[in-house]
This record gives C-alpha cells, structure tokens and sequence, in this order.
C-alpha cells in the first residue's frame, strides 16, 4: 500500500524547488499565494505526497483547509484560486491521492474535499463528482505582436484598442499604496454593479506583500481620472489576470482592452507563452463571449468533490440571495467594504 506523507508547504524547503520543476506548477501552488490566504483568511496549507521526508518530491496534491462555524469545515484545492491543478505524474496517483482523502474525510470531520484541476478529467474521478462546470481562456504568446492582434476579433477588440489608442488614454504599472486605491476603488464600483461586496482590501494588500515583483496593478486612465484597472499575476512563463474592475461610464472608451493588449505586449516581449485569462462561470453568457474573443483557446474547468453535493432547488434561498444583492447594491461603500470582510472568509 502507498504510503502518503502530509506536509507544511510553507515550511518544506523542497517545495519551491519541486514548483519549479514540476510542468503543472503554477502561481496558486507558491508559497507567496498560500501566504497570502494565510495572512487574510486564516486559511492553513497542506500538501499529500508519496515522497518521504528524506526524498525528494515527486508528486503532491495541494489544498488549504477551511475552518467556518457558519460553512464548515472541508478541504479545497485551493480557496479564491481559479484552478489548481493536481502535480501528479499519472491518472493512476491522482486516484491513490483521492482514496486517501476520501477514507479520511470522517476521521477529519471534513464536510467534504475539492479540487479544481485546470485540466478536465471529466464530471468524475474516483468517487469526487463534478460540482461546478466553468470556462478558462488561454492565450498563446508565442506568436508575433501582429499576429497575436490579428487574432483579435475585429470590431469589438481590434476597434476598441485604436479607440483607446486614439483617445490618448494613459497607461501606467505598480504596486504602491496609491495603484492599491485606485484599483479598489474602481472594484468598489465594479462589485456594486454585480451586486457584490468587494473582497477585503487588506488581501490584495497582502498579495502585494507576498508576491513582490510577482504581481502589477495596471490603471489605465484619462487626465488623471482611473478608469479601468487589473490585476496581473506572473509565475514561470505564465501571465495570469486575475482581477479586473472598470468606471462604466468609460467604457465605450476602451481602456480594458487597452490594459489587456499592453500586458499582452508587455508578456510577449518577455518571452512569456500564456496569457491566463482567467476563469468564468458558464452561465456569464457576457464575460465568456469577451473572452472568446481576444483568440485564445477556451476549455472547460470541471471542479470535483467528495461526497458530491446535491443540489437543492430552493425558492425561498433564491429570494434571499436576491434581497442580499438589492442589500449590497445600496450599501454606502464603507459597509460594503465590512461586508466583504465579513464574508469572504466563510466562502473560500
């Protein structure tokens, strides 16, 4: 029987290491990531490995464990990550990794466990079961800046860039203090519109802090008025959006798809091979359709738990669901801000 170690990856010095070497190590398996959960959420790391102290590892499956009076307890791979995929070296590992974590989830009162693998193994794995079906675009970067732009839907991406372009909108980079306010401010907006609270601001300052050169916030703006903003992670040869937030009143002006077309520039330029744009949730009809069209490759994300859940149609749920949404459309933005606090913690 394979024997399975469980490891700190904040403190196991082979960690960074194995991330380097491994092809399916990403920005949400750093050490730098999974300090920042820490930090915010109280999340705390914990790899499973078939390789033994004194080895060198070969394979691990990554997760951070939820601890919530209000949502439970489970494990997830990984909370607030838009995937992670499992660093197995076989199909045949991944289910020993899952036979483990499914024997223990009682002994561990877990409620359940999660993955969400970047690469689709179906709607099952042993026995985790698809909970939800998303969409990831890919774009490839190998290609020249002519080419790549090429590739652009003409009229509501190539347009959009002359316009911008042509409007003399300002672009600018960094991580201080003031691009950390203009970005959330416009987030505040941004959730509001979606009928959201904005995630705490205090995790995007401890991403900073733990993703030094790692991470930019991009701000296009006009006259010295933000517009539009994103957040941009980089690991290995990947460029990784991950946050986006936007004025609706620019937006015919279009300084997304400005902030976009430079970091795709910017990345190419550097001898990077992917553009991540990031997840979305299949039924974002609007989001996916403006993803499909910047020429990339879109797949499908299947996250998969133990024991699945069933899915309960409940009206009574959905009106309040729709009452907290009407609530945090009017909330003045400093309760907005505390709602989000609050909240996030308990999502993961």
């Amino acid at each position: 029987m394979t024997e399975i170690y469980k490891i700190d990856p904040l403190k196991d010095q082979r960690w960074p290491e194995f991330l380097q070497s491994h092809p399916h190590g990403s920005i949400f398996h750093t050490p730098s990531w999974l300090e920042a959960l820490r930090r915010t959420y109280g999340y705390q790391p914990i790899a499973f490995t078939t390789s033994a102290p004194a080895q060198e590892l070969s394979e691990a499956l990554l997760f951070c464990c939820i601890d919530s009076p209000f949502t439970g307890r489970r494990l997830v791979s990984l909370p607030f990550s838009d995937h992670c995929e499992p660093l197995t070296n076989s199909a045949e590992s991944l289910a020993i990794f899952l036979r483990f974590l499914e024997q223990n989830l009682k002994r561990e009162k877990w409620r359940y466990v999660e993955i969400r693998p970047l690469i689709s193994r179906g709607n099952r794995v042993a026995d985790f079961e698809q909970n939800q079906t998303s969409f990831v675009h890919i774009v490839d970067l190998t290609r020249t800046h002519e080419e790549i732009f090429r590739s652009f839907h003409k009229d509501s991406i190539q347009r959009k860039i002359r316009r911008a372009e042509r409007e003399g909108l300002a672009y600018e980079e960094g991580r201080s203090e003031q691009f950390l306010d203009q970005f959330y401010q416009l987030l505040l907006r941004t959730r509001r519109r979606h009928q959201l609270p904005p995630q705490p601001r205090q995790w995007f300052r401890n991403l900073i802090g733990c993703l030094g050169d790692h991470l930019k916030i991009r701000v296009a703006s006009r006259d010295g008025k933000p517009m539009a903003s994103i957040l941009t992670l980089e690991f290995k040869k990947v460029m990784v959006y991950k946050y986006g937030c936007s004025d609706a009143q620019y937006h015919n002006l279009g300084p997304m798809h400005l902030l976009f077309w430079k970091t795709i520039q910017e990345s190419a330029s550097k001898g990077l091979t992917s553009l991540d744009l990031g997840r979305s949730d299949a039924d974002n009809g609007g989001l996916v359709e403006f993803k499909d069209r910047w020429g990339g490759t879109r797949s499908t994300l299947d996250y998969l738990r133990y024991p699945a859940t069933i899915v309960k149609t409940d009206t009574h749920e959905s009106w309040r669901v729709k009452a907290a949404k009407q609530l945090f459309h009017h909330l003045p933005d400093g309760f907005l801000e505390v709602a989000g606090k609050l909240l996030y913690r308990h999502v993961g």
